[in-house]
């Protein structure tokens, strides 16, 4: 069954798909069926920039677990860098 559960996300930064990188501008992130992971529901992230079409995308589908072992690493991370003095902010244009 479907979930629907799906949230989006205004970001910063670049991808890097078939035709080279590019900047993204948004990530669609939900928990419903994935196209490829053999899982019945995943976490899936599309990273976009939908001005620039459809080869603008880089996607993942990740197990729950290891979407929370992610973004625990994410977290830590920035957390580390931070604490290093090393965390540059930048708006994110919404």
């Amino acid at each position: 069954m479907c979930t629907m559960i799906v949230q989006q996300a205004t970001i910063d930064g670049s991808g890097k798909g078939a035709g080279g990188w590019f900047p993204l501008r948004q990530a669609n992130v939900s928990y419903d069926h994935p196209f490829h992971v053999p899982l019945e529901h995943a976490l899936n992230i599309d990273f976009v920039n939908e001005g620039q079409g459809l080869g603008a995308r880089v996607s993942v589908e990740l197990s729950a677990a290891a979407a929370r072992s992610l973004a625990e690493t994410i977290l830590a991370v920035l957390a580390q860098a931070e604490a290093g003095g090393h965390l540059d902010e930048v708006a994110v244009a919404l």
